[in-house]
């Protein structure tokens, strides 16, 4: 019977991805969202599949037996946060610092 139920439980999963990847295409392509608006719709709709994804295929819940994987998990996300955003910020200090093309020319 738990096989049963394992296997509802990924076709549910499938079944609310599948619905999402649709909405996310949806939203890119119609008028009905305001214009501005359509990136934080498509934010919205990934940020649900992930959830989607980590419940349904990966099992991550808040269950006692997952303080592990949730740990793991919360990590994970910590380690991408900060190589991206200590990215973007030396890209940007670096953009400020550099001297613009039209005084290297003079310079030289």
């Amino acid at each position: 019977m738990s096989a049963v139920r394992g296997m509802r439980s990924y076709l549910v999963g499938l079944g609310l991805a599948t619905l999402m990847t649709i909405a996310s295409f949806w939203a890119a392509q119609t008028h009905v969202i305001y214009g501005p608006g359509v990136p934080v719709a498509i934010v919205v709709l990934a940020l649900a599949q992930m959830g989607i994804h980590l419940v349904f295929f990966l099992h991550i819940t808040t269950a006692p037996d997952n303080t592990n994987n949730v740990l793991a998990l919360a990590f994970g996300i910590l380690i991408a946060c900060l190589v991206i955003f200590g990215s973007l910020w030396i890209m940007a200090n670096l953009n400020h610092n550099m001297m613009p093309a039209a005084h290297m020319a003079s310079a030289a």
